[in-house]
């Protein structure tokens, strides 16, 4: 097949430019970052520890490990004084980023002597999460074990406590060690410094102008599978519509639509969706800075060697970057008010900038209870921040991506082929300062209506697989726990069991335990679990209703109510056991109950049950969905 030959010829010749670029791009860089990153907290930190380097009078750059062949590590020893600096997140069910997967396997399988070179790693990860850092400690341990030498130790992250707090402590400790270990001093330039330069384009093809395509340019206009990440399907919004009766919240039920795609997806899967941020804030932004946003520009590298050119896609407008590529929602981290505060005409006000970005414990204190804990985002802060100006392509060039959001699949492929199903809850709130914040995503999604002026509204996507699978064996009993839009998956997993019975492959018990508050407000797609009991799909469903009456009750609660039941489907028949929703307190509470059951049903010590659950998890029976 000429074709396969051709693609084959390609990769090779793809293959052989890494290669030689891994070499060739690092020869005047001696400290490299690499970044395993799923939503761009680990790619911020990376360029943060490479722009250091430079008060080190050392060459720094962050590099996506899927850019290069990390096979090449070992050349590091050829370039003086080297440093390689791992920011690994860990995603999901203790596994690597999308983008670390294949230097993670890598790792696994090399035998290869890391001998001479020397490495650092700062793990990112969340406490309530079984497998906390997992990635991070084996990337610190393998390499170690692989010859490298480290020369500090493991930087552990957590998102659950105050993970910008455990960095820049980290970082604080990291840097002394790095000038001791290679004999160099902080050149004392401690003032900003800017890593692109502003270009304005008085004059360009409107048809060269990024609008909010990824990475191809006109990739929204002309659509080519396959898609992902860098390249989304614009699925046309088939239904949106809300799905609780009462109380103040929105939750939703979308569709989106994939005919044509050539999109597959299983149950269990993760759709991503790439949000837009709300015109009135890009507005007010373009406001409080005075700046013309449809001027066109493009913001570019100041290294000319590096391979990220630009920190978005370029040329492309203000207002197209401050709606598609940058996060203005989230509160700002500690280094972007450090860069901006040279900019506040108000010395206290510079004064409280570079405090909060300090790591003296007023400072930290400060930054916490001002930005992180009234929830202030950049906007809000320039609002309280009068004489504070930044130019706008600087404030540009610090802003984070905007990231795609994961939501669970609530269908299943097997009877919707031509459509995802989307169950989400929009996120609003009041802060301290008595500003309402509102999510991007979900009320982005909430606005998504079907036909939009007579156009069809699109929603940019891909499809990420995940490891939450119903059982191989269709006869195997499966017990699902998802209290609130932790029903998603079980949506898809549910038409599926029902699918399988039509055709004759069903039999194993299928059990939902699902929570919400009210039983006439919140039990969502009540009909359809209604009707799929009165059929026999689901073999049982127990709903928890935590405010219909004075003392709350939770799906654990009834968990323990049916323990000789769970008990038999879990000890006797292999039953799978499936959980979906809050990781912080509902999925802790839900294996605290499975430890009790199995400690109180199998006569067994409180150490035994523990590991009796952690062999299930290992057999893949016992798999967690979760988010918090």
């Amino acid at each position: 097949n000429t074709k396969t030959k051709n693609d084959y010829y390609i990769f090779l010749k793809h293959l052989r430019y890494y290669c030689t670029y891994f070499a060739s791009s690092l020869q005047n860089k001696n400290i490299v970052v690499f970044y395993g990153s799923q939503t761009g907290t680990a790619e911020e930190f990376s360029n943060r520890l490479s722009k250091d380097a430079r008060r080190y009078g050392m060459k720094g750059m962050a590099a996506d490990p899927e850019e290069y062949d990390m096979s090449e590590l070992s050349r590091l020893t050829e370039i003086e004084n080297s440093l390689a600096i791992f920011c690994m997140a860990t995603y999901g069910e203790g596994d690597p980023t999308d983008n670390a997967q294949e230097f993670y396997e890598w790792l696994q399988e090399t035998n290869n002597s890391l001998d001479g070179v020397n490495f650092a790693v700062f793990a990112l990860g969340n406490k309530t999460y079984e497998h906390y850092n997992a990635t991070g400690k084996f990337v610190d341990k393998r390499l170690a074990e692989l010859g490298a030498s480290r020369i500090f130790d493991l930087g552990m992250g957590d998102d659950d406590g105050n993970l910008e707090e455990d960095f820049v402590s980290w970082r604080e400790q990291f840097w002394p060690a790095v000038s001791e270990y290679f004999g160099v001093e902080a050149t004392g330039e401690d003032c900003s410094i800017r890593q692109y330069e502003l270009v304005v384009h008085n004059d360009i093809d409107v048809n060269k102008v990024y609008t909010g395509e990824l990475a191809r340019l006109k990739s929204f206009e002309i659509q080519k599978p396959p898609f992902d990440s860098k390249n989304p399907f614009l699925a046309p919004v088939a239904t949106n519509r809300k799905l609780n009766k009462g109380g103040t919240r929105h939750l939703m039920h979308l569709e989106l639509d994939i005919s044509g795609s050539k999109i597959r997806y299983d149950s269990g899967d993760h759709v991503a969706v790439y949000p837009m941020n709300d015109t009135s804030m890009v507005n007010k932004l373009g406001e409080i800075l005075g700046s013309d946003l449809d001027t066109v520009i493009s913001l570019n590298n100041l290294d000319e060697e590096s391979n990220k050119k630009h920190p978005f896609p370029c040329p492309t407008t203000y207002r197209t970057a401050l709606t598609h590529y940058l996060d203005i929602s989230n509160p700002p981290r500690t280094n972007v008010l450090y860069e901006i505060a040279q900019y506040a005409t108000d010395p206290k006000d510079q004064e409280n900038l570079r405090k909060m970005a300090s790591s003296s414990a007023e400072g930290k204190a400060m930054y916490h209870s001002w930005v992180q804990e009234s929830r202030r985002n950049i906007v809000a802060i320039l609002e309280d921040m009068p004489s504070l100006q930044p130019p706008i392509d600087h404030l540009c060039e610090l802003l984070p991506r905007l990231q795609a959001r994961y939501y669970s699949i609530a269908s299943s492929a097997k009877v919707h082929p031509n459509s995802i199903h989307i169950c989400a809850v929009v996120v609003e709130y009041e802060t301290k300062t008595g500003r309402t914040n509102k999510g991007v995503a979900t009320n982005w999604l909430k606005n998504k209506v079907v036909t939009d002026n007579g156009n069809k509204s699109s929603v940019p996507m891909y499809v990420r697989k995940s490891q939450f699978r119903l059982p191989f064996k269709a006869t195997n009993p499966v017990i699902m726990i998802g209290p609130g839009t932790g029903i998603a998956p079980f949506m898809g997993f549910i038409q599926e069991r029902a699918w399988l019975k039509q055709k004759g492959k069903g039999g194993g018990e299928t059990v939902l335990y699902y929570g919400c508050r009210h039983q006439k407000e919140d039990f969502l797609y009540q009909e359809e679990l209604e009707e799929y009991e009165r059929s026999g799909v689901l073999t049982q469903l127990h709903v928890a209703f935590s405010r219909d009456q004075e003392h709350k009750v939770y799906v654990q609660h009834l968990l323990k109510q049916n323990k000789e039941n769970l008990w038999n489907l879990i000890d006797s028949q292999t039953a799978h056991i499936y959980i979906c929703g809050d990781a912080r307190n509902m999925a802790r509470d839900v294996q605290n109950t499975f430890f009790e059951i199995v400690e109180e049903m199998g006569g067994m010590t409180h150490n035994q049950a523990v590991d009796y659950i952690k062999k299930l998890m290992t057999k893949g029976r016992y798999s967690q969905d979760v988010w918090s």
